[in-house]
């Protein structure tokens, strides 16, 4: 009875989707062999800010632009790296020189050639900070230049030993020489060409994104699960960012799969023999309140350590979820193999004893008449910020949970502020938040760079923004060693000193994906190791 009442209402949710765009062909002829042709249509959360993959941050839009944009190596489930747009690498026994070979006969989808030139230029471009931003500037700092030595061979020189540049490097995706000069570059669209399998044809803020095949593909990553173009003809991506619109245009065949699932949802899906059901844990670092240092009450680690006991981050994450998250405990996501320390697991947690002694000696003794503590006469209010653009995974409830549970537990005013992109970078260019709720999926160490290395402007995120000098140390002994093992030592110090100790941060949950499909879809998944859903060149469909 509870399923038929959760399907009834996610399909009334999508009623007037149906009435605007008609269904979806659900036919299913069986599964057997990959077969070519036709088209597919998702549902997705997340609309891109922008469709310049240099100049995205939005992890869940990657989906979309990894059809178009490729890098220069894949990586495979245990971190390694594999041949993509390069053959090989090498990287001289110094550490300052990292040495690309491209492959042979790839072409933009613009007819240009991938030349060691033309990727050259992608990493010039982003050090024009006038282009980019600040994006990228920790790794970007260490290279001193970037060389094409000849049509096939591309070579960067460091300043100085960096283990994280070949994540970065490998990473990044590369666009066609053509876009430097197109009035379109910063917003991205069909004029900003790629290596991809598909080709972008069709923009509709606010609606959808189309792309149609590159029949002339023939470069896929060594580890995907097959070689040659696209199964499919075309591709649309329909804008849906209500989880209960996503389900029920599934549900009701307007679309054929959905990333996004809410844990109200999935059971929906699992054990359903008409759908396809999956999840998985992101890569990088968890979805976490970093308290900054040094503005306001949260200057105090007092104040900071009864912030994170005032939260029982397990019974948030069951109520909102209903069992479908993972808790986050550190300053790496729990799934990340080489630099996880599961030695910070219950080193803090919920303690609302605790947190009222904490809050007692930082002299917030005083109660107004709405129950929050105040001091001088002033409230103990921690303004906490985010992106309207990153908000995903109903985290915007999460945070009410939370901040119902700071304020019972503790008589802290946790104030949650949704704001767009430039009041964002106002916010954090001025120092003038009290918290910043994130996460990312950059890995390789970078991810962990980012977040602790001292903030300088926009390109250092350091929400938190600690200057403990024991956090740079840890940082630099971590980037001057290829020793994997070595490195995760200097990150464990880290963490324990900054989530345990000094209380700058209180990890929430793991990110993670989750893709619903109809039966007739297959090949739909997640990427090695970063675990972010995979873009559409290996999905195909066996509807009639």
């Amino acid at each position: 009875m509870k399923r038929n009442w959760r399907l009834a209402t996610a399909l009334a949710a999508a009623a007037m989707l149906l009435t605007a765009c008609g269904g979806a062909d659900t036919g299913d002829s069986g599964s057997g062999e990959p077969r070519s042709g036709g088209s597919l249509t998702w549902g997705v959360e997340t609309e891109p800010t922008t469709l310049n993959p240099h100049l995205n941050g939005q992890s869940n839009t990657h989906l979309m632009l990894r059809n178009v944009f490729e890098t220069l190596l894949a990586r495979t489930t245990e971190g390694g790296f594999v041949s993509w747009l390069a053959s090989g690498h090498e990287i001289s026994p110094d550490g300052l020189t990292y040495t690309f070979t491209l492959r042979e006969g790839v072409k933009f989808t613009d007819g240009s050639p991938l030349t060691a030139a033309a990727a050259a230029r992608n990493f010039t471009k982003m050090q024009d900070v006038s282009y980019s931003g600040g994006w990228s500037a920790g790794p970007l700092s260490h290279l001193a230049a970037v060389d094409a030595r000849d049509e096939r061979t591309l070579v960067f020189t460091l300043k100085d030993p960096y283990a994280p540049f070949l994540d970065f490097a490998a990473g990044f995706p590369i666009i066609s020489p053509a876009a430097w000069d197109k009035p379109q570059l910063k917003a991205g669209g069909p004029e900003i060409a790629g290596t991809g399998p598909f080709i972008i044809d069709r923009y509709v803020k606010g609606q959808e994104l189309h792309f149609r095949k590159n029949p002339d593909y023939n470069w896929a990553p060594k580890n995907a699960a097959h070689q040659g173009p696209a199964y499919l003809d075309e591709v649309t991506y329909r804008f849906l960012p209500e989880s209960s619109v996503r389900t029920g245009a599934l549900t009701s065949g307007q679309v054929d799969l959905i990333e996004g699932v809410s844990g109200n949802d999935s059971s929906l899906f699992e054990g359903d023999p008409d759908f396809t059901y999956q999840r998985s844990l992101n890569n990088g670092s968890p979805y976490t309140l970093y308290w900054n240092a040094t503005f306001g009450p949260a200057a105090d680690v007092r104040v900071r350590k009864a912030l994170n006991n005032s939260v029982d981050v397990d019974a948030v994450l069951k109520s909102i979820y209903r069992g479908q998250r993972t808790r986050g405990w550190g300053i790496a996501s729990s799934v990340d193999a080489l630099f996880y320390d599961k030695s910070v697991e219950g080193a803090y947690g919920a303690n609302k004893d605790a947190a009222n002694r904490s809050l007692d000696e930082a002299g917030w003794t005083g109660k107004d008449s709405e129950g929050f503590r105040t001091k001088d006469g002033q409230r103990l209010t921690i303004e906490l910020v985010q992106a309207q653009s990153t908000v995903r995974d109903q985290r915007e409830v999460l945070l009410q949970a939370v901040q119902a549970q700071a304020k019972q537990n503790a008589g802290i005013d946790l104030k949650l502020s949704y704001v767009d992109l430039g009041t964002y970078a106002e916010f954090r260019k001025n120092n003038t938040f009290g918290a910043i709720a994130n996460s990312d999926t950059i890995t390789g160490g970078i991810d962990i760079e980012n977040h602790w290395y001292p903030a300088t402007g926009l390109g250092t995120l350091n929400y938190s923004r600690a200057t403990d000098p024991e956090l740079s140390g840890w940082l630099r002994a971590a980037a001057a060693t290829v020793d994997n093992t070595e490195r995760a030592k200097q990150y464990g110090q880290l963490q324990r000193f900054a989530l345990v100790d000094k209380a700058y941060g209180l990890p929430l949950y793991i990110p993670e994906n989750q893709l619903a499909a109809a039966a007739h879809v297959h090949g739909a998944g997640f990427r090695p190791y970063k675990q972010l859903v995979e873009n559409s060149y290996d999905i195909w469909v066996s509807r009639g």
